[in-house]
């Protein structure tokens, strides 16, 4: 299965994300994103297939549409998918963060940040910018850090889902050895939406160690031997 389209006159576009063809948005790294071996990942391990135009798969392209704005897209005010004036991220029912806070930090130093003490955290958001936490994670899962919906409870205004995010550790994290395994956790999260479907409050609830369990599994690299052995000159 293709997972890019191409639209005649315009610029190819991704099957799950909208609004990226605009010639006027201001991107992180000079243009639009390429999705293609997230989506091929995606689509091989995917629990669900869901009916076009249902409320599961609208709601599955629409955060997979925020995440690539977040990741890619430096003014807020080209968001589509948000209503930046009364947006709030709410992460395991900690302090909200509005638009502005959330570009700033980047989304994983918005999701990952805790409350635990310092010796208890295996990563420190306060610690990383927006280019080094991606830097982090792309390095850990090199084929990307698949997302989909397993179900949706409820419609909008208020749109209740649970989530399940997977990758495979092919890349070292802080140290550890990449183990070549599937890391994987799943997730609920609460949409508070406006007429317009644009988001307006977030709620994210997971088990950060069901993620951090998977990146810290593989043994401690050396300085010396810090290679992945899954490449060819392993």
């Amino acid at each position: 299965m293709t997972t890019m389209e191409e639209v005649p006159g315009r610029a190819i576009r991704d099957l799950y994300r909208s609004y990226m063809e605009d010639g006027n948005i201001q991107w992180r790294h000079g243009g639009p994103p390429i999705y293609d071996q997230v989506n091929e990942l995606f689509e091989r391990e995917r629990m669900k297939v869901w009916p076009k135009g249902s409320l599961e798969e609208t709601v599955q392209n629409a955060i997979k549409t925020w995440e690539m704005e977040l990741s890619h897209k430096t003014c807020i005010h080209d968001f589509k998918t948000i209503n930046p004036e009364k947006f709030k991220l709410f992460v395991n029912g900690r302090e909200g963060l509005s638009a502005e806070e959330t570009l700033q930090v980047g989304s994983y130093n918005a999701l990952l940040k805790t409350n635990l003490p310092k010796e208890f955290q295996v990563y420190e958001a306060d610690k990383e910018s927006f280019e080094s936490s991606h830097d982090i994670f792309r390095s850990a899962l090199p084929r990307g850090f698949a997302w989909e919906v397993v179900s949706v409870y409820s419609g909008p205004p208020v749109i209740a889902f649970k989530y399940r995010h997977w990758g495979y550790m092919e890349g070292p994290y802080k140290g550890h050895a990449p183990t070549g395994e599937k890391v994987e956790f799943y997730g609920l999260g609460v949409l508070k939406v406006d007429e317009s479907l644009r988001v307006e409050e977030v709620e994210i609830y997971y088990e950060p160690g069901e993620l951090f369990g998977g990146l810290l599994k593989g043994p401690l690299l050396s300085d010396s031997s810090n290679r992945c052995p899954f490449s060819k000159e392993a």
